[in-house]
């Protein structure tokens, strides 16, 4: 934080809203402090945001210019983080989750509750499908979802349509057709008409014949709930812009995408589970652990979550509900065991990286399935966030840049 450039005096009266003579009428009050040097007065933007805070919040501009505001803070009306747990409009997720995932996407994205909300595919899936099994051999299930984006949003006439029924609508079919472009070889179960019980079937075709029992499709439906917003994730302030810019519906879920493509977001939950596989199969927790710092470059997968000092509720949902099952007695002593030296050392605790990988090794999925089941659900919280943009001045979130060439 000590890196964060200082605002001049009209930087902070542009953020404030108001006129300099009011800006130092409140440093005249003692309300804000400045620092007096040869090139004029500055402020801490920290102590503005603060101060900003506690100021009615004011009428939108239409100039169409960033609000100048130094941390990018952007209000948000669904998801909240406070004590250390997360809640949808005020729900509680742990309350959430045992609900279907089509009938909270649909709450989040209109407001109606229909516990009966089912997603089908429009027009565009033979398109898409056909597109999928273009890939080379090496893609990944994520791979076939992005090129279905671009082909499904060729097939609708309304794409570019902003209005916010046809919005849900066209979200509701492309996370159904996100879906159902993925191959699936796995017989159909009484659960199959979900939306979470046909992900399960086509995340594990990659492992065998495996019919998925109430349980898994229960575990998989949670962790599509828990996934489907939480703040203002970088692929979250990569769609909200994108929407400031007015582009569609597709075109901010292939924006949200592109962000979520990346080992400390999105994909973080594969290098989970290549760690947990790994001491699963008997190797020593403290080398597993080593090796998986070496090959991430970064911190250790699957720990630590700025927003929850005192641990993802997430991750406690997950692994609890894994835990209950016996059937995954050795995912869950793998967890335990990276947990313990992982605590011994740094305090941090899993994170729902973590207990994402645990599920997909559980379930018999290959190490990528959890980024699929990131980007299916997140895709409704982008199409959240994109709503609300829309209804904002645009291109409000173009930033200014400061020059610090030659």
């Amino acid at each position: 934080m000590d890196a964060l450039p200082r605002l001049t005096a009209e930087q902070t009266a542009d953020r404030l809203g108001v006129k300099l003579e009011t800006l130092y009428a409140y440093v005249a009050r003692g309300r804000l402090r400045r620092e007096r040097t040869a090139g004029g007065s500055s402020f801490d933007p920290l102590e503005v945001e603060r101060f900003a805070a506690t100021r009615r919040r004011r009428p939108a501009r239409d100039s169409g210019h960033s609000d100048g505001r130094p941390l990018m803070v952007i209000e948000t009306g669904f998801a909240l983080i406070e004590d250390g747990e997360l809640s949808y409009r005020g729900r509680p997720v742990e309350e959430l989750v045992a609900e279907p995932f089509e009938t909270v996407a649909r709450w989040a994205l209109t407001g109606e509750w229909d516990a009966t909300a089912r997603f089908t595919p429009g027009a565009g899936l033979d398109a898409a499908r056909a597109s999928a099994a273009a890939l080379p051999a090496a893609a990944g299930s994520r791979d076939r979802q992005v090129v279905a984006v671009t082909a499904l949003a060729a097939a609708d006439p309304l794409r570019a349509s902003l209005d916010p029924a046809v919005v849900a609508s066209a979200t509701e079919r492309l996370v159904a057709g996100m879906v159902e472009v993925l191959p699936a070889a796995t017989p159909e179960g009484a659960e199959a008409g979900t939306l979470a019980g046909r992900l399960f079937r086509r995340l594990t075709a990659v492992r065998g014949n495996r019919i998925p029992l109430p349980p898994d499709i229960a575990l998989l439906n949670s962790a599509l709930v828990l996934l489907l917003d939480h703040d203002m994730a970088v692929s979250t302030l990569a769609a909200r812009a994108s929407a400031s810019a007015r582009a569609t519906p597709y075109g901010v879920v292939t924006a949200g995408m592109g962000a979520l493509d990346s080992p400390l977001h999105g994909n973080a939950s594969r290098a989970a589970h290549q760690l947990l596989e790994r001491v699963a199969d008997g190797a020593d927790p403290a080398r597993a652990i080593a090796d998986a710092v070496v090959t991430t470059h970064g911190p250790v997968p699957g720990f630590g979550q700025p927003l929850y000092p005192d641990g993802d509720p997430r991750a406690r949902i997950l692994l609890g509900m894994l835990s209950a099952d016996p059937r995954h007695a050795s995912t869950i002593a793998a967890v335990d065991a990276v947990a313990r030296v992982i605590g011994e050392r740094t305090g941090a605790r899993p994170n729902v990286d973590l207990a994402l990988g645990a599920l997909t090794l559980a379930a018999g999925m290959r190490d990528d399935a959890g980024e699929v089941v990131f980007a299916t659900a997140r895709t409704v919280g982008w199409m959240v966030h994109a709503l609300d943009e829309y209804a904002q001045p645009p291109l409000r979130l173009r930033p200014v840049g400061r020059y610090v060439g030659p």
